[in-house]
């Protein structure tokens, strides 16, 4: 990454980027956690074990200054998919990560990996049948285009970290950093309410242009994905899983602030 190597300053890509140099930050893509921008928040910015996580990146090359909004992870297809039995016959494009994959995989798709570059040709041309990307992606890359059928499952929360290097951070005075952080902050706070905000409006700009926008039966699509928890226990151990679940969990039952 050339952010780690101080080629770059700073970045704000989505954490499983980063997931290559801490493969536990995978964790945070585990499917149906979150349920709302606020809890996603909530888990973020207090969330003991992530904050614990973060705070190991500084020794790969890079630190969390703030977390950017991109919201939840959705489809996009060209069929409908009202249910996991609809993606047995489907080909969905993935983001390079286990995590996803498996969450994929365990709804019913056969998982086509490649450059999100390569996905609007790959689909138009039936390489694939779909692909799945928060909603300001969908429309920012005209996927709506060729997969009309937008599926609100919401079934990973995906913010994009605003990260610097720590070659970068080091070079700064105290009075540098300071400033820094409260600009991410800010940015933070604004980019959250932006991409909030407007969801609703960039769906309707979609439908306008053809698209048919479904909020499904989220229940089959739960049911179908407890095999990935399974295996992330395998692959990570299950204290570290289960406390991960536990903290959403939680999280999930806070009543929201009025």
């Amino acid at each position: 990454m050339k952010l780690n190597l101080g080629i770059l300053a700073a970045a704000a890509a989505t954490l499983l980027t980063y997931a290559t140099h801490l493969n536990s930050l995978n964790l945070t893509a585990m499917p149906f956690m979150l349920d709302t921008y606020e809890q996603g928040w909530e888990f973020y910015d207090h969330s003991e074990w992530l904050q614990g996580e973060f705070a190991k990146l500084p020794d790969v090359g890079f630190r969390v200054l703030a977390t950017w909004e991109a919201g939840f992870r959705s489809f996009t297809t060209n069929e409908p998919l009202s249910s996991p039995a609809d993606a047995a016959t489907m080909k969905m494009r993935v983001y390079p990560n286990d995590m996803i994959r498996w969450s994929m995989e365990a709804i019913g798709f056969q998982t086509v990996v490649m450059p999100i570059t390569d996905v609007y040709l790959a689909i138009q041309q039936g390489t694939v049948n779909g692909q799945e990307n928060p909603v300001d992606t969908i429309k920012s890359l005209r996927f709506n285009e060729v997969a009309p059928y937008l599926t609100l499952t919401r079934h990973v929360y995906s913010p994009l970290p605003l990260t610097i290097s720590e070659k970068s951070w080091q070079s700064f005075s105290d009075e540098d950093k300071a400033a820094v952080l409260k600009a991410g902050e800010e940015a933070a706070t604004f980019s959250r309410e932006l991409v909030k905000s407007s969801v609703d409006a960039q769906l309707e700009e979609m439908v306008t242009a053809g698209a048919k926008v479904s909020t499904p039966d989220i229940t089959p699509f739960r049911e179908a994905v407890t095999s990935v928890y399974d295996k992330a226990r395998e692959v990570y151990g299950d204290e570290v899983v289960d406390s991960v679940l536990a903290d959403t969990a939680r999280i999930r039952e806070m009543k929201p602030a009025q």
